[in-house]
């Protein structure tokens, strides 16, 4: 890449992942509405035409009006092809298919346990991890190979065991997770001070918040805008709307299977003193299964939605008419800003702005009284050539009990996938919030659900499995 004035050109960004039908196009969008980058994007995908359609969706998008910057786009045919020379990478899958995420979220329905999401922590999270974990375990040596001083940056979930992965596999990688869950709190207190103090389109950035946890389960410790301190107003907003909910634009509707009227997360403020910030469908699964997930009536008292993943199988199929569309011509790509700070970051990084937002990221002291390593979510610096994480403080002591078992869990999962280890795997499993069973019944389930995804974990020993 080379510098040119206050722009900067000739980047190159590996897209692992990169026939996504929903990311892929979403990152083309902020990238194209950036002025001062330009590049080339290199899409590696096991689905080759897949990656190819979005080269092709790519390269359009010069045309398209209000596109301020080109880009390339082009299909790899090697994960070593698309990183060689990359100043960034950008990893954003899914591991394995809807049908082995059928089987995470669904098979624990018939033991009593109900998943808002199932992708981060519960026994969906968990068996997740187990094939994810040795997919990561490849790209963090792969990027080691080719460009070892390129930054990596994590859309996939389990957040925090995927960034964990990087590390363990390759300690010198430049790596972060980006998530967007915190902004929506950020949203949410904007509406809080429109309604009432009456400030008209309040920017999500302007509230400052200082951030600790663990991805899906943050929580904000402090709020401020223009120096007024936001939890005395949260602690009223959230009493008055404790029971009937407040939605926002990016909550879904009512009986919507992305429903978040914020009613775990007034409840959790209720019970601590601290905001969650994080949508209930996320929070709910961090929490004992009685809380909030014991029954599908007891979600919709909550008023927050459980996903299914035949929702998931349905938006695919639109997504896939959509990009023969865009492929063919027949639709034209709409440039539309997602809200993501991933081209920020990149531009922050780049120099050509400061940027403090919350990232995964290892800790060094960040959160002193989680373990050294382990992943935390909390505020980084970025500015030219650095990502610092900014020091949050303690985990307050009344929630550090929930987040501590947490980070625990995630700590346990990792080692034992890089050992291939799921008798240490089913400690994590069995010790989980959301598995309330008998030893023998988590056994089971942890069974079941292991065969039922056996075509993506042949590098385990899964000969003692019944």
């Amino acid at each position: 890449m080379k510098y040119v004035g206050k722009k900067v050109e000739d980047i190159k960004i590996a897209y692992i992942g990169g026939g996504s039908r929903g990311w892929a196009w979403g990152l083309m969008s902020d990238l194209a509405k950036a002025d001062d980058i330009s590049g080339t994007v290199a899409l590696y995908d096991i689905d080759k035409e897949a990656a190819k359609n979005n080269a092709i969706i790519g390269n359009r998008i010069g045309d398209v009006e209000g596109c301020k910057s080109v880009w390339k786009y082009e299909a790899t045919d090697t994960i070593g092809e698309a990183l060689t020379g990359a100043d960034f990478v950008i990893i954003s899958i899914l591991p394995a298919t809807f049908k082995e995420m059928e089987s995470d979220v669904h098979v624990p329905e018939k033991y009593g346990i109900y998943q808002a999401v199932g992708d981060t922590v519960g026994p969906g999270g968990y068996v997740r991890a187990l094939r994810t974990v040795p997919m990561f375990e490849e790209i963090a040596l792969a990027v080691k190979e080719y460009c070892p001083e390129a930054w990596v940056i994590n859309y996939t979930n389990p957040m925090t065991i995927c960034v964990k992965a990087l590390y363990t596999a390759f300690p010198e990688i430049k790596a972060f997770g980006c998530c967007h869950e915190v902004f929506g709190t950020q949203l949410l207190m904007a509406k809080m001070l429109e309604e009432n103090l009456g400030i008209e389109k309040v920017n999500r950035e302007d509230i400052k918040v200082n951030v600790v946890g663990v991805n899906h389960f943050t929580w904000l410790t402090s709020a401020y805008y223009q120096g007024m301190d936001l939890f005395p107003m949260y602690k009223e907003f959230a009493q008055k709307y404790y029971y009937e909910g407040v939605t926002t634009d990016f909550g879904g509707h009512l009986n919507d299977c992305f429903s978040c009227w914020q009613r775990v997360k007034f409840d959790l403020f209720k019970r601590y003193g601290y905001i969650a910030a994080a949508g209930d469908r996320h929070l709910a699964e961090f929490c004992p299964g009685d809380w909030y997930l014991q029954s599908p009536e007891q979600v919709e008292d909550w008023k927050f939605g459980l996903t299914p993943v035949s929702w998931r199988w349905n938006d695919l199929s639109e997504r896939l008419a959509k990009s023969e569309r865009l492929v063919k011509g027949e639709e034209e790509f709409e440039l539309k800003p997602t809200g993501e700070e991933g081209v920020e970051q990149i531009r922050a990084i780049l120099g050509l702005r400061t940027l403090v937002t919350n990232v995964n990221m290892p800790n060094v002291g960040q959160a002193p009284n989680l373990p050294m390593g382990a992943v935390v979510e909390t505020n980084a610096s970025f500015t030219c050539g650095t990502v610092t994480p900014v020091n949050a403080g303690p985990i307050p002591m009344e929630i550090y009990p929930l987040i501590a078992k947490i980070c625990g869990n995630q700590e346990i999962i990792v080692k034992a996938c890089f050992d291939r280890d799921l008798e240490l795997a089913f400690s994590a499993f069995a010790n989980d919030q959301l598995v309330r069973l008998p030893l023998p019944k988590a056994r089971e389930l942890f069974n079941e659900m292991v065969l039922n995804t056996k075509e993506y974990l042949t590098m385990y020993d899964l000969g003692d499995l019944k």
